[in-house]
């Protein structure tokens, strides 16, 4: 999809020539005497339009307009959530017309944010998911023009919309396709097709190379399948060499059947989105190449099936990690931390000013938090605050859960250094302690997307989350001073 950012006035809108209009009103609006201003008067008026946010009224013809199909959307107070509700509106009913242009017009001046919330919710509100139908209905709209009265004071914000709307639309697409198609492999090869964006940069390590940095809880967990591991690594490189990277690591499970511990036939299929982390580093990815920020970025992708097969590692199973840590593996559907553990270790050689791990982690993540924020733990206060900031600012909130010590007792072990499961009490703080075993020489946070990286039943498909998020964050950061060097911030378990 096409965007431009043009500057229009509520005035002048009516003449301007489109196969649809959405007009954005506000609270306290105050019109003029053109005919779309008396449209809008007339029809707060009479009642037929509220400006609460979400509520919509559809005209056809109006008088004195130049486009035949109007469309007003309350806009509330014209904060980006708002708007975000009054594009989605709108545009749900805007598609289901031959419209092939769209204009969307803010009455008032809008907000710093409202018309990259807009951008992004109509691009929301419109993709469709192609590639694996036959016979692919094409998206109908094509083309998204926002008019606001100063055009040059919202240019940075639809610049950075742009670039999300890619990098989004690439994690969707990635996490959406069916496992067959979207293999390993395959992973590796929409990482490798960033590299030719600039500044970009892709490594991709197979079995025997993997096997020889050590990474045996990453491996255990693909020996069930016959599609073989990939460990992906990126980089995007905006600043000098010796400034240090952060990093981002996505759990890239292709598909999780569960291994050995099998999980139930209903729903599995959403297994698929299990790579929903690996996803949005890909995504974030795209949207750094088109954003171009004064940073350095690496993404880290451990890349594998979970399979049934007779190699498949079973419970009570003892691997040895990178870190050189033994874990028992008493579940085998908690595989994600397995794979995640060794990237975590993988990610010491970079010296990286923060990292932060991305992963549909657990369903009890989910049953905490529902599909409204993501869960986010971390070993470090000036991250975790920078993480909650970069998500409010983005629309892609997260909630900080605890990461207290005594968490950490139920995944003691008699046979190894740790199991990688507790008991079904506080599974998502478990899985984070996991995790934080192998995270304790850098500021660290984990990102567990359980709930938001996908939306079910009718529904159902990927949302692009935590994309926007972690780009603000890393925006924010490319402003930052690098701050020195230091000893971790927190402490390795007690093995």
């Amino acid at each position: 999809m096409d965007f431009e950012l043009k500057t229009l006035a509520l005035g002048t809108a009516a003449d301007e020539k489109c196969d649809a209009m959405v007009v954005l009103v506000t609270e306290g609006l105050h019109t003029g005497k053109d005919a779309l201003s008396s449209l809008i008067s007339q029809a707060l008026a009479a009642g037929d339009l509220e400006s609460k946010p979400g509520k919509i009224l559809s005209a056809y013809g109006a008088q004195g307009l130049a486009c035949q199909r109007v469309v007003l959307a309350g806009a509330g107070d014209g904060s980006t959530k708002s708007v975000r509700q009054a594009v989605a509106a709108a545009v749900a009913v805007v598609k289901t017309g031959p419209a092939k242009s769209l204009l969307i017009v803010f009455s008032a001046a809008p907000r710093v944010g409202a018309v990259r919330a807009a951008v992004l919710a109509a691009a929301d509100a419109s993709y469709a998911y192609t590639t694996t139908k036959s016979k692919p209905e094409p998206r109908k709209l094509k083309r998204v023009t926002i008019g606001c009265a100063n055009s040059s004071s919202a240019k940075t914000d639809f610049e950075r919309a742009q670039a999300l709307v890619l990098g989004v639309e690439m994690a969707k697409e990635w996490a959406n396709r069916p496992a067959n198609h979207a293999t390993p492999s395959m992973l590796a090869h929409a990482a490798k097709s960033l590299a030719k964006q600039p500044k970009i940069k892709c490594e991709v390590l197979g079995p025997s190379q993997v096997e020889k940095l050590g990474m045996g809880s990453f491996m255990a967990v693909s020996r069930g399948s016959d599609e073989p591991l990939r460990f992906i690594v990126l980089r995007y490189d905006g600043a000098a060499k010796s400034e240090p990277p952060v990093v981002l690591v996505g759990k890239g499970i292709t598909f999780d059947t569960g291994g050995i511990s099998l999980k139930p036939a209903p729903e599995m299929d959403e297994m698929k989105f299990d790579m929903s982390g690996a996803a949005s580093v890909l995504g974030v990815f795209r949207a750094l190449a088109e954003l171009q920020p004064a940073l350095n970025v690496v993404g880290l992708i451990p890349a594998c099936e979970n399979m049934p097969d007779g190699r498949a590692i079973k419970p009570g199973d003892v691997v040895t990690s990178m870190s050189g840590q033994t874990i028992e593996i008493l579940n085998t559907d908690a595989e994600g931390r397995l794979v995640l553990c060794d990237a975590l270790t993988y990610a010491e050689r970079f010296k990286p000013r923060a990292v932060i791990d991305i992963a549909t982690l657990t369903g009890a993540c989910m049953i905490a938090l529902g599909g409204v924020r993501s869960g986010m733990f971390s070993s470090d206060e000036a991250l975790a605050n920078a993480l909650l900031a970069a998500g409010e600012s983005a629309l892609d909130p997260c909630w900080r859960l605890p990461l207290d010590d005594e968490y950490a007792e139920g995944l003691k072990t008699h046979f190894a250094d740790v199991a990688n499961v507790s008991g079904r009490a506080g599974g998502a703080i478990t899985a984070a302690k996991f995790l934080q075993r192998f995270a304790t020489r850098f500021p660290w946070a984990h990102l567990d997307i359980a709930g938001t990286a996908w939306k079910g039943a009718a529904a159902k498909g990927a949302t692009g989350r935590p994309v926007g998020l972690l780009v603000d964050y890393l925006l924010n950061e490319a402003s930052r001073p690098v701050a020195p060097q230091g000893k971790s911030t927190g402490k390795r378990a007690a093995t």
